[in-house]
């Protein structure tokens, strides 16, 4: 039995410029998932994130839109919260960054960073577009990357190499609205004192042991190089204002503001249900796991930023204790670009296949170790060979046979000979196995093992052939059939983190409430179906796809 802890889930807060691809909602998808297994295990947790409205991505969008960028993200916050319940992702609480509460913690805790004196005022130097008449941060400006010599880095990171980059490093540079290439001027900015902070984040880092290898040697690089200033504010005008004094004109980086966050979205929970100071009870406990699921571009962002602005508050907040920083998935082969219409978004991915085959398709890829391509033969391979020719059809030839030879009714077994011991012991099993994956964060291992036990189903089915024991060896069919219906009990439990709908549909064919109740996955394998138990009425539960006429579709 695995231990029960607190937990503070995190998900990567999308831009609100457009409606997400499926690159950047695996995240949030992940978060769910794992909060659906905590919910299962009866663990105490809290899930969050929101919609970025304040990047410079959006800025950019909503100028060459034609529109003030509020109107832009209350458009697209809405689309994505719509998408969300469609997809079933329900996290505790996803908010957005222009809201009262999170404008205020954000300021509160930027305040008490520069009273504590992790921030100083310094005169910098930035690109400026004579023909615009304005300061070109982040994503403002486009050049090539000093590192990669990518010719499309933007002024805050390389999408090729990762490199977290200063808008002057770029070679090349051009602005992004009119195409001309910006002059240097200066400009005053309040900037963070990593520097200070060096040895504590690193004594940090050498004790983050859970932390996978890519998120380790990247912030270990960043070490290594030795940490240096980072801008606290910026000269866009839409954002929220910087609290120092002197910063009247400026608005607070957006990424220092976005992992602040995580913070104020559990904060802006804990007021809505009334009880204000609850979010202390897991943001102030030592004991809390605060686990992140980002892409690998986030990186530095989770594993020394925010950890250095909740130590620069003196106040004892849990950091991180677990970054799942997953590498990034391809669409045949090519990165996802909104601009090239590289890639499948979320809401075009809907007309093609229902909800739970995306969810379950997106975890069987999650790329926990390397990039995952998805071409539509996989995504065909996925649909037809695990959910339904392992999952579907075990579950159905179980059921089926069931209603049709016992009347619906489960049997009473005869001893168990070793083919059925192991098959039970597997199942009493699965909930640590399984559960130890998802504690590890491993959620696509945790799926395939999943899909394993089916197809172990569905092997012992084949070499058992109830349908010809029953004429001859009717105690040995009975057995049979209360073992391989058990496993399906089992797997309508297992799967509900990834497939809810599914779950479900299986705990309704079994007759059983239809939806999995807090703290029953340590009773899978322990709380059985009882012999004379009626299961309801069988039917398919998936369908195959063909991943020929989808493309064709789709031309």
């Amino acid at each position: 039995m695995l231990t029960k802890r607190k937990w503070i889930v995190c998900s990567a807060w999308p831009y609100v410029n457009t409606v997400p691809h499926l690159g950047t909602f695996i995240q949030l998808l992940s978060a769910d998932v794992f909060s659906r297994y905590l919910k299962l295990k009866g663990d105490e947790f809290v899930s969050v994130s929101g919609s970025d409205e304040h990047g410079t991505p959006v800025e950019v969008e909503a100028i060459r839109a034609g529109v003030a960028p509020k109107q832009l993200t209350d458009k697209y916050h809405m689309i994505i919260c719509q998408l969300l319940e469609k997809y079933e992702v329900d996290l505790t609480n996803y908010t957005r960054t222009e809201n009262p509460v999170h404008i205020r913690i954000v300021q509160d805790i930027c305040k008490k960073i520069y009273e504590n004196g992790y921030i100083f005022q310094q005169t910098t130097s930035m690109p400026y577009c004579k023909k615009c008449e304005r300061f070109l941060p982040d994503r403002f400006v486009e050049g090539q990357c000093p590192y990669c010599s990518y010719d499309n880095a933007k002024g805050d990171q390389c999408e090729s190499c990762g490199r977290v980059l200063e808008p002057l490093e770029l070679k090349n540079a051009r602005c992004v609205l009119c195409g001309t290439e910006p002059e240097t001027r200066s400009s005053k900015h309040w900037l963070f004192d990593l520097p200070k902070l060096e040895s504590r984040i690193k004594a940090y880092l050498d004790a983050c042991t859970e932390f996978p290898s890519n998120a380790r040697n990247f912030s270990m690089r960043w070490i290594q190089e030795g940490l240096k200033p980072r801008a606290l504010t910026r000269d866009n005008k839409w954002g929220i204002p910087a609290p120092f004094p002197g910063a009247e004109d400026k608005t607070v980086y957006v990424w220092i503001e976005a992992v602040l966050g995580y913070v104020s979205a559990v904060v802006e929970w804990a007021e809505k249900a009334g009880r204000p100071l609850d979010w202390k009870s897991f943001w102030f406990d030592s004991s809390t796991r605060n686990v992140h699921f980002i892409g690998k571009d986030n990186i530095p962002f989770h594993t020394i930023i925010f950890p250095a602005l909740l130590m620069a508050t003196s106040d004892d907040y849990v950091l991180p204790w677990q970054v799942s920083s997953t590498e990034f998935i391809l669409f045949e082969s090519q990165k996802f670009s909104k601009s090239r219409r590289i890639g499948i978004w979320v809401d075009e991915a809907l007309e093609i296949a229902d909800p739970d085959y995306w969810r379950f398709v997106l975890m069987a890829m999650r790329p926990e170790s390397k990039d995952a391509n998805f071409t539509w033969p996989e995504f065909g391979s996925l649909v037809n060979s695990g959910l339904n020719d392992a999952i579907g059809n075990f579950i159905n030839r179980t059921l089926t046979f069931l209603a049709a030879r016992y009347d619906g009714e489960v049997p009473e077994p005869d001893s168990f000979d070793d083919a059925d011991s192991r098959l039970m012991d597997e199942i009493k099993q699965a909930p640590t196995r399984v559960g130890e994956l998802f504690e590890k964060l491993l959620l696509r291992e945790a799926l395939l093992l999943i899909v394993e036990m089916a197809r172990n189903g569905n092997q012992y089915m084949s070499l058992r052939e109830p349908w010809h024991l029953i004429k001859t060896h009717k105690k040995r069919a009975d057995t049979t059939l209360y073992v391989a219906v058990q496993l399906v009990h089992a797997l309508a439990f297992l799967l509900e983190p990834f497939i809810p709908n599914t779950s479900r549909k299986i705990l309704s064919q079994l007759g059983l409430e239809e939806r999995a109740a807090v703290g029953v996955w340590d009773k899978i394998g322990i709380h059985l179906l009882h012999p004379g138990h009626k299961i309801g009425k069988p039917e398919p539960i998936f369908k195959k796809v063909d991943s020929d006429e989808i493309q064709k579709r789709l031309r």
